[in-house]
């Protein structure tokens, strides 16, 4: 397993789960990130996930990284799953989103042969399929739904966020979803189109398809990944 300065293996922090790669912005801006914000954490790879039970055994919470597809997708959601059922504190951005949907609607709707196009771009009804207009090197305005947890965090509206992604959740799926408890809370203000989710009656269960650790590239923390450090703190 992988471990940095700020944590050791056998130390609480938050587990950033994922296949770490210096040349991919948001892993070492998730590194300054919480660095900035005094957290400890350490990287799980995604094939060490294994028993998440024990992987994420000393884990304050679990951030899903930016960077799919994942070295192993089952590792992804298994971390995804163990934070969602255990009420541990969950981010999960750009990719991380993604694969929080997709796990949704595997363990909660029971549809175990749901699939993500980057992964299988011949399945018929994939719950994360390519967006209409590529996200890569983006920035944008998201409009947050009135009384959700986003909205609560961050106001009506964020004006400049930053994204690094091709692709996201798949119209066809958002009503089955929503019957899970999922609630989608971020939108494209032009579009329409869904950029946040979060899980209603969990303490923290967020995704977002921008990536707010880029906000530390040119100013302090995004005030999201804060409260998802205060509440690994259990300062919710």
């Amino acid at each position: 397993m992988a471990t940095t300065p700020s944590a050791t293996s056998e130390s609480a922090a938050i587990a950033l789960v994922g296949d770490r790669d210096a040349t991919v912005t948001a892993h070492p801006a998730i590194e300054r990130t919480l660095d900035a914000l005094g957290a400890a954490w350490r990287w799980l790879p995604t094939p060490a996930v294994g028993d998440p039970t024990v992987s994420l055994a000393h884990a304050t919470g679990v951030w899903v990284v930016p960077a799919s597809p994942y070295r192993s997708l089952e590792g992804a959601l298994a971390a995804i799953r163990c934070a969602r059922v255990s009420g541990r504190p969950l981010l999960g951005t750009c990719g991380g989103f993604q694969h929080l949907l997709l796990e949704c609607a595997r363990n909660v709707l029971g549809e175990t042969t749901a699939a993500h196009a980057e992964y299988d771009p011949a399945t018929p009804d994939p719950v994360c399929t390519a967006l209409p207009c590529s996200l890569v090197e983006v920035r944008g305005a998201v409009r947050f739904v009135a009384g959700s947890r986003l909205q609560a965090l961050l106001g009506e509206r964020c004006e400049d966020v930053g994204y690094h992604c091709r692709f996201g959740l798949s119209p066809a799926w958002r009503t089955r979803l929503e019957t899970t408890g999922l609630v989608f809370s971020g939108f494209d203000p032009v579009t329409g189109e869904v950029r946040a989710a979060e899980f209603s009656g969990h303490p923290f269960c967020v995704g977002t398809l921008f990536q707010p650790e880029r906000a530390i590239l040119h100013g302090p923390p995004h005030p999201l990944v804060a409260a998802f450090v205060r509440a690994t703190r259990g300062n919710l």
